[in-house]
């Protein structure tokens, strides 16, 4: 076209755009027909170029709107005109056109932002933000103004705000300092929005994790640890929703902000504010799950790992005010906010243990730092006072950590040992300072070993590393003398008076290898396969990770009907129920979990061992570990219960035998868990209990009125709510001849109980009660159309 008509469309365009709704009128008449030209291009099997060019229209279109026209008097007087209707065209209903004005409005945001950022952030950035920045810590609310409850942000316009930061910051997907920087003034308001959709059925919960997930992705990682650690809330990085704000269920399926109401009960407020604590706990960690083949999961909870060894030593260099005369009340505020700095800290840590400990780590500089972040903690702060234990279980844990590497867990290359070369002055601070002697010499065997690339390794690092990786001694690493066959094993890390490789005593410690009557029935059959002998063999390994490994493998073997394990499911027996007695948790857990694997394929053959199990405990155990074995046999009972089904009613009267004897015992524990187990085996049981109840039913009253033990009693009452709750509507005709009986208990316990806990067992019963006698009385009304035909 001539210059002349160029100017003069360019002219008469500008003077249009400056005009009440200029900006969607250009937008139209420029985009105008774009919709049938796909179609068009589509149905000649041109799609993708039609789709191109239509892009590529609309980033035209963007630029256009970005500049200033010449006849415009100022900069900011067209950034005052022109932005709200930038930020309008976002909000078109039209589905057709929507796309394509979104398209251009997000094109148009970023790029003034970057060509006049500051602008650009007065005039788009903040409006487009404000709902989620009026509700931040960091606003400055008249709220004595405001009643409580009122509302701050509607759930429209905070919706239409998230969707419109979804749009032009993650689908921009323009990384610019500016854009992430007014991003993470009101990420924390974001995170407490995602952290309550989670809890509650919401569709904002997918928009909120893309835009907190994007942010994480796109800034710097000192950025994004310094971002996390705010939303942890052990930093002011990020400010958080204001305290005075309240997040409420919408009425549309989103929320709405809310002024708090003020709560008077002291416990309710404190109930309420470690839940919200804990709901936020869990949702970090669930965002981090996402956060994993990135590495940034592994670098925060490395971070945390430090973050807890900088609190320790702050917290061993600070004085205690509350214990020292003269402290000032600033020094004891100090020194809580200290303390509870540090069990933010832990607690943030065991939810990442917890969480994302599996696939943490990506690569093995991340495993070099966590590892270097522990001995480091094991330097400043060695195992001794009433946490020594976990102190010395966890620095266990990583140097066998760093011996499996060493053995060949771990294909390493010339660069890894640089990376591991890092750990030679710590482990040599160890060698020097730690008060045990044995993990003096790990530490500095490790040390050699790291220093000669592997090519000296002595015997202390080959005996940690088949420590960590389960496996025989002598297989893939350098075992040293000692014991036939292997390396020499570690004695497990819960003896030796806190120390992971302290002598034991050998006149009370158990032998390394398996006990006389395990050796017996691992040699009892000689044709087992060697993979399910050196199995049998680990599962009494002295070191618990790798004895738990090896019954959670032979419960596999069980689950997949491994022939040859199942032509073993005696000794299998035997040797879960000798780990059921181990003091390891993760040990007799598994051990449980194996025994209730074989009592579901198997219960004809094992239930009877069990409970001959149950009701008469081994000989030559002392009373308190009789009554713990025998509660962990009734947690085999039970999920054995659970895994046969209605198939439980041939087994109902051994089993309920054997709970009633248990709710005999003297042990009050052991009585409290019969009766859970008798009430949930009822619960299941439903009206196929028969002629039992009435057993049950003495049982449970003489126990709910004459125990002397408050728990005792509330398990009783307890079985009466499993006992209603499971019948349900055959409540009356099941218990017809004891509902008397209980009703009178209940009312009693009611009325004369002291435990409170047991009290509202009973009202729980009582209402449970009522809600049955209520539909068997008086039954919903239907209606019912009747045709009659008259002779």
């Amino acid at each position: 076209a001539p210059a002349w008509l160029r100017r003069l469309c360019g002219h008469l365009l500008s003077e249009r755009l400056l005009r009440p709704g200029g900006v969607q009128a250009v937008v139209r008449g420029v985009l105008e027909g774009t919709d049938g030209e796909i179609s068009a291009a589509v149905v000649a099997g041109a799609g993708a170029e039609a789709a191109a060019l239509d892009w590529k229209k609309c980033d035209a279109v963007g630029k256009i709107l970005a500049a200033c026209p010449q006849q415009c008097l100022s900069l900011e007087d067209y950034y005052r005109q022109v932005c709200p209707q930038i930020l309008d065209l976002l909000h078109i209903q039209d589905k057709g056109a929507a796309r394509q004005f979104q398209r251009v409005a997000t094109t148009t945001l970023l790029s003034m932002a970057r060509e006049q950022p500051q602008l650009a952030e007065r005039h788009l950035l903040q409006p487009l933000l404000a709902p989620l920045r009026r509700c931040s810590e960091a606003a400055e609310l008249a709220l004595e103004d405001l009643t409580a409850g009122a509302v701050l942000v509607p759930e429209a316009e905070l919706s239409s705000c998230v969707e419109d930061v979804l749009k032009v910051y993650v689908v921009g997907n323009d990384s610019s300092s500016l854009l992430l920087g007014s991003l993470q003034s009101v990420l924390g308001v974001v995170f407490s929005l995602y952290s309550f959709a989670k809890q509650n059925v919401s569709y904002l919960r997918s928009p909120c994790q893309d835009i907190l997930l994007w942010f994480l992705e796109k800034a710097e990682r000192e950025q994004s640890l310094a971002v996390l650690e705010g939303l942890a809330r052990l930093s002011s990085h990020v400010p958080t929703l204001h305290p005075q704000c309240q997040l409420r269920v919408g009425s549309e399926g989103g929320a709405t902000i809310v002024v708090r109401e003020t709560i008077s009960d002291e416990d309710e407020a404190l109930y309420q504010k470690i839940s919200l604590e804990q709901c936020h706990m869990e949702s970090l960690v669930e965002l981090l799950s996402h956060c994993q083949k990135s590495g940034l999961a592994g670098d925060f909870f490395i971070h945390c790992l430090k973050e807890l060894t900088q609190v320790a030593v702050e917290d061993e260099a600070a004085p205690n005010p509350a214990v020292e005369p003269g402290g000032s009340l600033l020094e004891l505020e100090q020194y809580q906010a200290r303390q509870g700095r540090k069990l933010q800290v832990l607690q943030l840590v065991a939810a990442l243990c917890e969480g994302v400990s599996d696939t943490v780590f990506t690569d093995i500089v991340q495993v070099q730092e966590f590892l270097a972040a522990v001995l480091q903690r094991a330097c400043v702060h060695p195992a001794q006072g009433p946490g020594a234990a976990a102190e010395a279980q966890t620095l266990a844990m990583a140097m066998g950590l760093v011996a499996a590497v060493l053995g060949g867990a771990v294909q390493l290359k010339s660069s890894d040992f640089v990376v591991l070369k890092r750990l030679v002055p710590l482990l040599e601070e160890l060698s020097r300072t730690y008060p045990e002697p044995l993990t003096q010499e790990l530490a500095s065997d490790l040390r050699i070993a790291i220093l000669t690339h592997g090519a000296c390794s002595p015997g202390t690092v080959g005996a940690a590393a088949d420590g960590v990786q389960g496996r025989k001694p002598g297989v893939g690493a350098r075992s040293p003398p000692g014991i036939p066959g292997g390396g020499r094993r570690l004695p497990s890390p819960r003896h030796g008076h806190g120390s992971p490789w302290a002598p034991r005593d050998s006149s009370k410690e158990q032998s390394t290898f398996p006990e006389p009557s395990a050796s017996a029935a691992l040699c009892a059959d000689s044709l087992a396969p060697a993979g399910l002998q050196e199995l049998l063999v680990s599962a009494y390994d002295p070191q618990p990770p790798s004895r738990a490994a090896a019954l959670r493998h032979l419960a596999s073997l069980v689950t997949q009907r491994d022939p040859e394990a199942l032509r073993l499911q005696e000794k299998l027996l035997q040797v879960f129920l000798e780990n059921v007695q181990h003091e390891d948790a993760f040990v007799y857990l598994s051990a449980i979990q194996g025994i209730a694997l074989l009592s579901s394929e198997y219960p004809e053959r094992i239930l009877p061992v069990l409970l001959a199990q149950y009701e008469c405990p081994a000989q030559g155990t002392e009373d308190a570990a009789a009554a713990v074995t025998r509660m962990k046999l009734g947690e085999v009972l039970m999920r054995v219960t659970r895994a046969l089904g209605d198939m439980v009613f041939q087994h109902r009267e051994p089993l309920i035998r054997a709970f009633l004897r248990g709710a005999r015992d003297p042990d009050s524990a052991l009585r409290a868990s019969s009766l859970s187990n008798l009430g949930e085996l009822c619960q299941h049981l439903g009206f196929q209990l028969g002629s039992i109840i009435q057993e049950v039913t003495c049982c449970v009253t003489a126990i709910a009125r004459t125990d002397p033990e408050a728990e005792v009693r509330r398990a009783a009452v307890h079985v009466v709510v499993l006992l209603l709750r499971g019948l349900s509507e055959k409540v009356p005709e099941v218990l017809q001849d004891v509902l008397r009986d209980l009703y009178r208990l209940l009312k009693h316990v009611a009325t004369a109980e002291r435990d409170a806990a047991t009290v509202l067992h009973a009202q729980l019963a009582l209402e449970e009660l009522d809600t049955a006698m209520r539909r068997v009385l008086f039954p919903p009304q239907t209606l019912e159309k009747k045709i009659v035909v008259l002779p």
